[in-house]
């Protein structure tokens, strides 16, 4: 039984292979869902700036997908049908990641400095990712199984590109917007 805020927070080094590739799992479609809310709600503004960052997301939401497919086979491959109970909620390690509602955002924006919303969402995407990298990264560092361990390094990979494409998104918006230039 789980008793909420009581439940004892564990560290990565405690998680089993079956653990940590059942949390990266979710990992992946939380991000992929997120991406695909921010394409949504830029989408529904229709001008031309909002729908180029909404294909953004939408790609971002492809992807992320597309990793956590490719993760569930291998946790098919590896554990079948066997259950794993532990959530991202069960980490001390983590970061939780906001989720903005399209008119949340622009009193967001607002509030952090006058950034535009499309920065905004790009600077929560690239938290996103990050907080990706750092698990992954740790997991590659942690993991005594060299599939897994090969697997986590790939993963860095396409976290750090992530990261960098989205930083590059991020600048071209700030130049657009005459924005703020810090990051």
């Amino acid at each position: 039984m789980r008793l909420g805020s009581s439940t004892v927070k564990r560290d990565f080094a405690s998680l089993s292979p079956q653990e940590a590739l059942h949390v990266a799992i979710f990992i992946e479609e939380r991000n992929a869902e997120i991406y695909h809310q921010f394409a949504e709600m830029f989408a529904g503004f229709r001008d031309d700036e909002s729908l180029e960052i909404a294909s953004t997301f939408w790609d971002m939401a492809a992807e992320e997908r597309n990793h956590g497919t490719e993760l569930q086979k291998r946790y098919f491959d590896r554990y079948g049908t066997r259950p794993c109970a532990i959530t991202e909620d069960d980490i001390r390690d983590f970061i939780e990641v906001p989720r903005l509602e399209s008119g949340d955002i622009f009193a967001i924006s607002r509030a952090h400095g006058g950034r535009s919303p499309r920065e905004l969402a790009l600077e929560i995407a690239i938290a996103a990712e990050q907080n990706a990298l750092r698990y992954y990264s740790r997991l590659a560092e942690l993991t005594e199984d060299l599939e897994l361990r090969h697997l986590y390094r790939e993963f860095v990979d396409f976290e750090n590109e992530h990261t960098d494409y989205l930083q590059k998104k991020v600048a071209a918006a700030r130049r657009t917007s005459g924005g703020p230039r810090h990051a």
